[in-house]
């Protein structure tokens, strides 16, 4: 019998026995806490909030390593990070177990889109808009590193990203508030499960707290500048959303915000995250973003930044030294409140609590568990399955009458072209665990799986990235005997990530000369684009016969792009962020603001807010994406028009597959207020769902609409609902706005 990925996910939680930690309530563990702390010198509090990360113990790093392990056993180290494996982390922690207190370490680990299975980017996943396979992504993903020996993983990334330059967009959920608050919250779960401690699940980390996506200019690290309203509104609810949905822990942000680092901001931690959110995990820094206050020019030194930090409501300092080397003297000094580090190490120890590391400090560590956990082949079929879930065809133009993809399974002959086709190392992006890997499905792989009666033609054309046209001939020659060319070009896995910014969103080197040559050839060509952020390709959005925008779908990328391009799975991806059509458009999002002046036809620009040299609209719209078959949009009701205090208003529509072929939808709803104390964006999404249909099948769709739904941040960044009128739209896309009504709100 073959279990769909829902069924396999419940297989996994069955057939592991997760070891629970111990029942204890909060209150238990919290006397436990404070009895502990009572026994604490400040020098071993100091020790609890300080991180590390591991080192070789070979050549020029063993004298560190030394030095670690020294601090580790005189209770100087309260987490480590960049130590994986059952045998290094139980090595690890026995040392800890030597200091005076034993108490336990926790490891912490970017397990960003999966450990040894590795899944697509997190913008890719977030593409599925599918919130139980993004659970079962980082449900696996936690399987597998707790198996490790890991206890933390440092994802998921919540910042809303509207700046395609910037690389991390690659780590988030794309562009929306609402779309990145549900991801966050999925991501959380998926993680940690319903309860802090149990072996097969891993403490989550919100990051980078807070605003990091909006860094000016998409340059990474660079400082934000922005109004509070936006900051409320756009960019903290998906930390909110962490927050309610247990989050163990938040990273705070390399960035400054309105000339305040985040590291050093009470703003963000205390006022916000600690007092009006009343969060009760950690905030770790980010990797040695304390120290880094000395060169944003706010600290005058390591012992001013530790203390400003601390004092700001950061708990653990991440490699930045300046805790451990200077926190103790600075309470001495009465620089710092006692209080303020009894309540960091406070918070650091119910989570050691918590996830029963004081009962069983090697409960984790279990080379048994990791080599079975590990060698799982469930977890590569869901890998499959989130994949496909993730691949948003672009294009599908016809030919003849007929659509170029899905492809025939009996077809000829098939030219696999490109850079990417055969690459394995690019399909899995960055952010992945270097020595745990298990195989990649390269393109070529997958195509050659499935069309195994076809005459499948390979040429690289030239080496990633594509610097010259050196094989180009090779290429168009093998082209040109196919019945159809499949192109496999993109960004190579380290042109998007972290510190990975780019000024040309567009295809590395040579790779638009290549489709152009390869266009010429008068054959039909599918390109597979891969990346980690939206990219500029206007030749090929053009000119190709069909396009799917893979992102970096992981290690069974090559069979899932083959099961989309043979129509084995019929795609349902939708954009998680808008295409620009060129530099000049960036930050674009959908959920614009109307001007006095708005651009609401591109025959008439003049005095209006418009480029005269582009086209206003982007290339491809926030939620666009396209199926094998056509899906209907009928029959608008709202069973009132008038909503009042404690009412709910629900909206219905008629969804139909009017195509051959069954294929999921993802129905969007969007608003407008059309009248606000504080000017409302044209459209912002407020619910959306997935609903498979067999052909011709209908179903009624509903959406609930609440006060909430109609809320938002005012001008005293007050949250609440205005009386009015609200445009309620309906449909595929952004831009695809299939039904319209209104409601008003008393």
């Amino acid at each position: 019998m073959t279990l769909r990925p829902v069924a396999l996910a419940a297989a996994l939680i069955a057939a592991s026995i997760p070891l629970a930690a111990p029942a204890l309530a909060q209150d238990a563990i919290d006397r436990k806490v404070d009895a502990l702390l009572k026994q604490m010198t400040l020098q071993e509090k100091v020790g609890q909030l300080h991180q590390l990360s591991g080192a070789e113990a070979t050549g020029p790093e063993a004298a560190k390593r030394a030095s670690q392990n020294t601090e580790i056993r005189a209770g100087n180290v309260g987490s480590m990070l960049n130590i994986k494996g059952a045998k290094d982390t139980r090595e690890a922690q026995a040392l800890a177990l030597q200091s005076r207190l034993k108490i336990p370490l926790l490891f912490g680990l970017d397990v960003i889109h999966g450990y040894k299975t590795v899944f697509p980017v997190p913008i890719g996943e977030a593409a599925s808009w599918d919130l139980e396979a993004i659970e079962q992504s980082a449900q696996v993903a936690a399987r597998e590193a707790a198996s490790a020996g890991i206890h933390w993983t440092f994802a998921p990334m919540v910042d809303i990203g509207r700046d395609p330059r910037w690389g991390r967009v690659m780590e988030g959920a794309g562009e929306d508030t609402y779309l990145g608050s549900k991801i966050a919250a999925a991501r959380v779960r998926g993680f940690q499960g319903p309860k802090l401690g149990a072996t097969d699940r891993v403490m989550a980390t919100a990051k980078h707290f807070a605003a990091y996506g909006a860094a000016v200019a998409g340059r990474d690290y660079n400082a934000v500048d922005m109004s509070l309203q936006q900051l409320y509104e756009v960019y903290l609810p998906p930390f909110k959303a962490s927050v309610d949905a247990g989050v163990a822990t938040f990273m705070n942000s390399f960035n400054t915000l309105n000339g305040v680092p985040a590291t050093g901001s009470a703003f963000l931690q205390r006022d916000i995250l600690k007092g009006a959110w009343k969060y009760k995990g950690f905030v770790v820094s980010d990797w040695a973003s304390v120290k880094e206050m000395v060169l944003h020019g706010y600290a005058k030194d390591l012992p001013d930044a530790a203390v400003k930090a601390i004092n700001a409501g950061s708990d653990m300092d991440m490699e930045g030294e300046a805790y451990i080397a200077h926190l103790a003297q600075a309470v001495k000094d009465g620089k710092v409140a006692q209080k303020h580090v009894d309540d960091a190490v406070r918070r650091i120890l119910r989570k050691k609590f918590e996830m029963g590391l004081f009962d069983d400090p090697y409960r984790f560590s279990d080379a048994q568990r990791e080599q079975a956990v590990l060698a799982d082949p469930r977890h590569r079929a869901i890998a499959r399955d989130v994949a496909r879930k993730s691949l948003v065809l672009l294009k599908n133009d016809k030919i003849n009458g007929n659509a170029i993809l899905p492809l025939a399974k009996n077809a000829k002959s098939i030219a696999v072209i490109g850079p990417l086709a055969d690459s394995r190392r690019d399909l899995e992006g960055g952010w992945v665990v270097s020595d745990v890997r298990g195989e990649v499905v390269s393109i070529l792989d997958g195509i050659r799986n499935h069309a195994q009666g076809a005459q499948i033609s390979h040429a690289a054309a030239c080496a990633p990235g594509c610097a010259t046209a050196e094989g180009f001939d090779a290429a168009v020659a093998a082209a040109a005997k196919a019945d159809v060319i499949v192109l496999a070009v993109g960004e190579t896995w380290d042109m998007s990530g972290e510190a990975k910014s780019r000024t040309d969103i567009g295809l590395p080197g040579q790779q638009t000369e290549l489709f152009r040559r390869l266009k010429a050839t008068g054959k039909p060509v599918v390109a597979v684009l891969f990346a980690g952020r939206p990219m500029i390709f206007n030749e090929i959005a053009d000119n190709a016969d069909a396009i799917l925008y893979a992102w970096f779908p992981g290690s069974e990328g090559g069979n899932a792009v083959a099961d989309v391009l043979f129509g084995d799975y019929n795609p349902s991806a939708k954009l998680p962020a808008t295409f620009p059509r060129n530099l000049g458009q960036i930050p674009i999002s959908y959920a614009q603001y109307n001007t006095g002046r708005p651009v609401t036809s591109e025959k008439d620009i003049v005095y209006r807010s418009a480029y005269i040299d582009s086209p206003n609209t982007p290339r491809y719209a926030f939620g666009h994406g396209k199926s094998y078959t056509e899906f209907g949009y009928s029959g608008v009701q709202l069973d009132r028009t008038i909503l009042r205090p404690g009412q709910t208003a629900t909206l219905s529509f008629e969804l139909q597959n009017k195509g051959k072929v069954a294929g999921t939808e993802i129905a969007q709803l969007y608003i407008r207020d059309t009248v606000a104390s504080v000017v409302r964006p044209v459209k912002e999404l407020k619910g959306f769902t997935k609903v498979h249909l067999q052909p011709g099948e209908r179903r009624r769709v509903t959406f609930t609409i609440d006060r909430d739904t109609l809320s938002f941040f005012n001008g005293d960044l007050k949250w609440g609902a205005e009386p009015g009128e609200f445009k309620l739209m309906v449909g595929s896309a952004s831009d695809d706005i299939r039904l319209e009504t209104t409601l008003h709100l008393q």
